[in-house]
């Protein structure tokens, strides 16, 4: 997508192109954030605990309204439209990148949006959060596209409902195995907080961070080395959780904890064990970062961190020498804590820095970068911000 900079150019952009793609003006316009995931990494789809929260870059969604069944969709990064009549829409019907917007439009009848008492609508979008760098594009076109629709259909859904709706179609349209978390923190978050999600009950809490308070800030590190939720490295630890659960008597790993390691370990092959380790541990340190943040502030959650980066390179083997070294790199440079985030395979890493240090941290990545050969990675901070949102 297009590379744009502040939350009001997006806007600015969508309707314009809009107007450009389909000669009409937009009759509104709406936004949602990428997210980066504080920790809780594949818990999400195992019914356990997640906590992302909504960084300051956004898809816009601009909305024309039109007079029969049709519904396009265009963006800044396909050069023509994808137009199909809404009596014709199923997950078969479409692919590629309208498979996201097109795939809500499909899922939002799934939850009983009567579509076929609606209207056709043109669609356009633009975005600056980064693709395939685990911040969660897809999410945030899902999350834009079922908000507007929403409103201008009059469907009446909740948030959580919406995000629901989003995972439905990243599930069955795209056909990436993924929980619910990106489609939550895009939806459901508040500036300068994460969203403490169980993924079972699909309760949430809002838990403020204190990130800038405490003179902290949050440190991207796009390795630009880029995964695919739909390919078989993500379906295989899904696929891996589940005969582990199986194994183990249970509906979802879920239903154990850090107590019934020793039973797992005596049950399960070494691969197994190891995947079902990272998910139990991961699920405690999320619990644990969040009574750390309510109880003595963002410095006291560096070591989980830290600890869940381990988790997910050894035992779920998600990273990348790149991502392993982007977490050394700012670890040696002070950092609270550092991780990689999103379903791995590339991506992005996190560093939780003090503030005066993202410049010598931005420079010691860089260069730690080169002088190992890897292409350069794009470095950025980012804020914890709003969630989904009509913007005009």
């Amino acid at each position: 997508m297009q590379d744009t900079t502040g939350e009001g150019g997006v806007t600015a952009l969508a309707a314009a192109g809009l107007e450009r793609r389909y000669g009409r003006r937009a009759i509104g316009v709406w936004s949602a954030p990428g997210r980066v995931n504080l920790i809780g990494e594949h818990t999400d789809y195992n019914d356990g605990f997640v906590f992302p929260f909504a960084i300051d870059h956004r898809t816009a969604v601009a909305l024309g309204d039109r007079d029969d069944r049709v519904v396009r969709v265009s963006s800044a990064f396909a050069p023509e439209p994808v137009s199909i009549h809404l009596d014709e829409l199923v997950p078969e019907s479409v692919s590629g990148w309208s498979a996201y917007p097109l795939g809500v439009v499909w899922a939002l009848g799934r939850f009983g949006a009567d579509l076929a008492h609606v209207r056709g609508v043109d669609l356009h979008l633009e975005s600056d959060v980064p693709v395939g760098a685990g911040l969660s594009s897809s999410a945030a076109i899902e999350s834009a596209v079922a908000l507007a629709l929403d409103e201008h259909w009059g469907l009446g859904f909740d948030r959580p409902t919406l995000a629901k709706v989003g995972r439905l179609a990243e599930n069955r349209v795209v056909g990436a195995p993924t929980g619910i978390l990106d489609q939550s923190a895009s939806l459901l978050a508040q500036a300068d907080a994460g969203v403490f999600i169980d993924c079972r009950s699909l309760d949430a809490e809002v838990v403020p961070l204190h990130f800038a308070e405490a003179g902290l800030a949050i440190l991207v590190v796009d390795t630009r080395v880029e995964h695919a939720h739909a390919t078989g490295g993500y379906a295989a630890r899904r696929a891996s959780c589940e005969a582990g659960a199986l194994a183990l008597g249970v509906s979802s790993l879920r239903d154990l904890g850090p107590a019934d390691l020793e039973r797992a370990q005596r049950v399960l092959d070494d691969e197994t064990f190891r995947r079902v380790r990272h998910i139990l541990t991961e699920n405690q340190r999320v619990l644990d970062t969040v009574r750390a943040l309510h109880e003595r502030g963002p410095r006291a959650i560096g070591g989980y961190l830290d600890a869940s980066h381990v988790s997910m390179r050894d035992d779920f083997e998600i990273s990348v020498p790149e991502l392993d070294l982007a977490v050394e790199v700012a670890q040696r440079s002070g950092a609270v804590g550092a991780r990689m985030t999103g379903g791995g395979f590339g991506g992005s890493a996190i560093a939780l820095i003090d503030a005066a240090r993202v410049d010598k941290t931005r420079s010691a990545v860089l260069s730690a970068f080169a002088d190992a050969g890897f292409t350069t990675p794009k470095i950025f901070t980012v804020a914890p911000s709003q969630g989904a949102r009509r913007d005009r």
